[in-house]
């Protein structure tokens, strides 16, 4: 019973900011990494962020490193994505992830939709 569930998602301008959330239950949050994805349309999915479990280590893909910070609360089983000065590529279904007993599981995605 393994459940993400993407918030925060909408339409903003170029240079905007938007923060995503994704309540994660079903298991021990705490124990394990924390990813988000995106895929905008023709493209394949793409990896945006990583976290590991304690919040300590990120890493990041290169078209939006320094714009956006991945962020955990073990507290509140949720992950984060702060996103600062948006651009119309970025652009798309952005999707948790989580690799939990050998199985990989999503959540259902939010729309981010940059343009003027």
């Amino acid at each position: 019973q393994v459940q993400l569930v993407e918030s925060g998602g909408g339409l903003v301008q170029p240079g905007g900011s938007l923060r995503l959330s994704c309540a994660a239950s079903g298991f021990t949050f705490s124990s394990f990494a924390m990813r988000w994805y995106r895929q905008a349309p023709g493209t394949e999915r793409e990896l945006v962020a990583i976290i590991n479990t304690g919040g300590g280590s990120t890493n990041y893909a290169g078209s939006v490193k320094g714009r956006f910070t991945i962020s955990r609360d073990n507290a509140k089983n949720t992950v984060y994505l702060q996103m600062i000065s948006l651009k119309p590529e970025d652009t798309a279904v952005y999707y948790c992830y989580a690799r939990v007993r050998n199985m990989d599981y999503w959540g259902k995605g939010t729309l981010v939709t940059v343009s003027a």
